[in-house]
Formats: C-alpha cells, structure tokens, sequence
C-alpha cells in the first residue's frame, strides 16, 4: 500500500464521516466486540491499543461487554468512539448508533473475507447440514450472539431460512447462545452437539487449545463474508478522526519514520488478531449484509401462515422495493470498479 494513496484515503475519509470542529478530547474508548473471553481478547488486543495510544497521543482505553449489544450501545451513548465490529453489529452500530465505517481488516494474506461455519464432534454421524436438520429435534444448537454476522445472521440465513425454518429453536431439542469460543469448546467438550463459528475463531483455537480443535469436524462452510469493519462516531472531531485513521492506515505497513523493526512487530501484533494491514473502507461494506437480512426477512414472511394476506403482501412488496434498491446501488458499485 503506498503511503500517497493512503494520504489521499485519509483526507477522502475524514472529510466524509468527521466533525469539523477542532477537540481538546484526549481520551478514546475503543470497543471490541465479545467473540471469546475478555481475558482472551485483552491478551490480543493490548499490543495493540498500546500502539494506537502511542501514535495518536491519545489516552486509548479498550471497552468490553458481555455481548455485542453492549458495545453497540455504548457507540450509541458516546462511551465508546471507535469500535472494532462485525459486518451485522456494524450495520446495527451504523443505523442506531450514529456510527460510520472508515477500515476494514483483511487476513494476513491480504484476502478481504472470511467464513462462517457449523461445527461437530469428530466423532459425530453427521456430516452434512441436511443430516442436522433431519435429526435437528434430537440434538442441542448453539448459536451465535444475535448481532454476531457469521454466528448468527448468515447460518440463519443459509442454513435455516433456505431450508424453510424461520426459528431454528422450534426445530431443535435445545437452543443455546454464546460467543463464538465458547460455542466452539462446547462442540469439542460434547456439551452441544453442532454450534456456528468461522475460520478466524478455528484458528485461535487451534493456535491456543490444539486438543481442543482435533476434537472438532465442520460439516458447513459459508459463502464468503465481507472482512470486518472498524467503525467510529460520525461526529468524531476532525483532529482525532485524523490521527484514528492514519494510524490505521499505516500500521503494519512501512511508512515515513518506521523502522523495518517496528513494522515487524506490528505484523506481528496484526497477526495475534489474525490479521494483515487495513484498507480504507465505508458504509457501502454492509450492502451484501443489508442484503441478507432482507431475504432472511423474506423468508420468515412468506413462511409465516398467520398474517392477513393483504398484509403479507404490502410488507412483502416494500422488502422487495428495498432489495431492488441494493440491487441496483449493488450492480452500480461493480459497474464503476470496471
């Protein structure tokens, strides 16, 4: 990534989502969505909230939750003016929390997505989704954090809501919800029988709890899913906004002033997260996302008996209007690229 293109970002961004306002702030509170353990995610995480607090000048404090929602509100009541997100606590962050996306992660290799998956014990029959759902109301399902986009929104989508089941609770012995870690662990511990996940939580099991990971088998993996986003506080004064957003456009990568050591250790900061450099991102990230929760809308619409017909139908024609409308906005964005 070259450090011209990055300026250029920089100034694009800022001037689109920030404040004008000049800010004596001097304190950030930096939100990190509830994937594993705390105690997990500050050992990751640390190294690198030091760093930004070096570079910005800024006193940077990490702000945890028991759940998803909770940094999604703490965004929505200015406890927390930068967040790290999925793309679906990301959307929820965007309309509820006057949030806007500036980054977006990518893998070590620079790849630009990732996977949800369902899990079992190695030892378990089932080796296919189709096998889950048949023996579904002998078996216990741990789902995702509802705001969680690869535990929660895209297996309900396509896992559930394309197989016709609108609430996989009225469809399984017993339905529990918890984080993607504890989900996994609870598969390799028999406590569960199929739980979601995706790759990037795999691997710091694997790295962490090698016997824990063998004792493990996916029988489905997702399309891929958009890399996730870091989101910030649309009225972020300019002057924070700046130094938030060049310190993430430059770590990780050489830059005017970094030694090839310090690049190094930030690889290695970036790689404890499981991941590379980030590239500049907005809003637009969360159409295909915007997407599926419409036809996952859909689908629980249209499977749904009760409603008056007219009804279904005025509610299915304005979800249709709105999926035509990111079709379009969609096919646009892939039309310019070209």
């Amino acid at each position: 990534m070259k450090i011209t293109h990055i300026a250029l970002a920089a100034a694009a961004a800022v001037g689109t989502f920030a404040a004008t306002s000049a800010s004596a702030m001097e304190t950030l509170n930096f939100g990190i969505i509830s994937t594993e353990s705390t105690t997990n995610l500050k050992q990751e995480w640390v190294p690198f909230i030091e760093a930004m607090e070096k570079q910005t000048g800024l006193k940077v404090r990490p702000f945890f939750a028991p759940d998803y929602a909770g940094v999604i509100e703490g965004m929505r009541f200015n406890k927390v003016q930068v967040a790290w997100f999925g793309n679906k606590s990301a959307m929820e962050a965007v309309d509820r929390s006057g949030g806007a996306i500036f980054a977006q992660s990518t893998d070590p290799q620079g790849g630009t997505g990732y996977w949800s998956h369902v899990l079992v014990h190695k030892d378990s029959p089932i080796s296919s989704v189709a096998e889950l759902l048949k023996k579904a109301p002998e078996l216990s399902f741990g789902n995702g954090d509802p705001n969680s986009t690869s535990g929660y929104l895209v297996p309900g989508y396509y896992v559930f809501a394309q197989n016709g089941i609108t609430d996989p609770k009225k469809v399984f012995k017993r339905v529990v919800s918890a984080n993607h870690e504890t989900n996994a662990l609870a598969v390799a511990n028999k406590q569960v029988d199929a739980a979601t996940n995706n790759n990037e939580n795999l691997d710091r099991i694997k790295d962490r709890q090698p016997d824990k990971f063998n004792q493990i088998k996916i029988i489905w993996t997702s399309p891929l899913i958009p890399s996730d986003p870091i989101v910030w506080r649309k009225d972020l004064p300019k002057d924070i906004s700046e130094k938030v957003y060049t310190f993430f456009m430059t770590y990780g990568v050489p830059a005017p002033g970094k030694s090839q050591e310090q690049v190094k250790q930030e690889v290695q900061v970036l790689g404890g997260l499981k991941w590379g450099p980030f590239l500049p991102s907005n809003d637009d990230q969360l159409l295909p996302i915007r997407q599926l929760e419409l036809f996952k809308s859909k689908s629980k619409l249209e499977a749904d008996a009760t409603l008056p017909a007219a009804e279904k139908a005025a509610k299915l024609a304005e979800i249709n209007g709105k999926l035509a409308a990111l079709e379009k906005k969609m096919a646009m964005m892939q039309a310019a690229k070209k």
